[in-house]
């Protein structure tokens, strides 16, 4: 099968072709229907040699969806041609975390050599991906795979951080969105959703701004100098009860504390190396600081749900697999507006 894989460090990925898998006992082959691009799998590009966690080479693609092809021995509750999603933050299954369904928090993995697909085990970027269980497979009936598929990550990392800010966001109270690329502007959707917040987003350009108000933000201000100042102007000088970072630079994390309220909540969910100083006087009064990463899988369950009424909606730009190194080209050079899907069989 042909398959999308990083094969040497600071190489360009390449599209290559690799023996197709089988499912062995309790595991799932799905053939992909649908595999997202994610500025995370540039991120695994721009490591050095030093310390790289992942073997090469490595299938791309942590966001997948597929339909059922074949399934291992004992495994029940899945029929061939099922259509599914790909939870993604694989976990051992057993341990405390794992329990809640939070295997993104799983306490073992690590220990166990648990990877997600596409980030140190194959991935998605493929015409088949193999899963290791299936209770990392969410159905989705009818509803469109290039559509939904953005929903495992760029939908579900955005829904936990909203979820748990929800107390914050009462009427009168406002939100800051940072970054309205992939997951930024499914967050400023979801938080219109969710909650009775005031949405500003952030962008440094004026197309993402441009689909950040056409996806419901009240107000949009360009991300520059300028910013920290308009973002207090239009909150009256209090600042927002919740701030949300998709980008997660030096900048962007700087203006998320500039721009947060007294008992405000600061969620850095993007990982562009940025860091927060927190103590006092460093933020306003009793502002929390959190770093969340992706989400349950009964939030992921939740996400599809709102998908199904309309409530959310990601704006995709689709590729042949053959096109996905230029994807990520696109997306690397700031120029993939919402999120880019490569469709392996199309």
């Amino acid at each position: 099968m042909k398959a999308l894989q990083y094969r040497r460090i600071g190489a360009p990925p390449e599209v290559v072709t690799v023996p197709d898998p089988e499912p062995g006992p309790g595991q799932v082959l799905l053939k992909v229907t649908a595999a997202g691009v994610c500025h995370s799998d540039i991120a695994v590009m721009s490591w050095p040699a030093e310390g790289f966690p992942y073997e090469l080479p490595l299938t791309l693609g942590h966001e997948g969806a597929g339909t059922v092809e074949a399934l291992g021995a004992g495994v029940s509750g899945l029929h061939e041609g099922d259509a599914v999603v790909v939870y993604g933050p694989w976990g051992c299954g057993t341990c405390a975390k794992c329990a809640e369904g939070k295997e993104n928090y799983c306490l073992r993995a690590a220990e166990l050599g648990i990877f997600p697909p596409g980030l140190g085990t194959p991935g998605a970027m493929a015409e088949y991906l193999l899963v290791d269980d299936a209770r990392h497979l969410v159905p989705i009936g009818g509803l469109d795979p290039v559509a939904t598929v953005p929903l495992t990550d760029a939908g579900l990392t955005p829904y936990h951080a909203v979820k748990r800010a929800l107390p914050r966001l009462v009427p009168g109270s406002t939100a800051v969105v940072i970054g309205t690329g992939g997951l930024g502007h499914v967050a400023v959707q979801l938080l219109r959703a969710m909650s009775a917040a005031r949405v500003i987003a952030l962008d440094v350009s004026e197309e993402k701004l441009a689909l950040a108000r056409t996806v419901g933000a009240h107000e949009t201000v360009l991300s520059d100098a300028q910013a920290v100042g308009k973002v207090r102007e239009l909150t009256g000088g209090t600042g927002a009860q919740a701030v949300f970072d998709f980008v997660g630079a030096e900048p962007t994390v700087r203006t998320a504390g500039a721009v947060a309220a007294v008992e405000g909540e600061i969620s850095i969910v993007g990982i562009g190396g940025g860091s927060l100083p927190v103590g006092f006087g460093a933020l306003p009064f009793e502002v929390s600081v959190n770093a969340p990463y992706w989400g349950s899988r009964g939030e992921l369950i939740e996400v599809i749900g709102l998908a199904r009424t309309g409530a959310v909606a990601v704006h995709t730009e689709t590729y042949s697999l053959d096109e996905a190194p230029l994807a990520y080209e696109r997306l690397h050079a700031g120029q993939v507006n919402g999120r880019a899907v490569v469709v392996p069989h199309g």
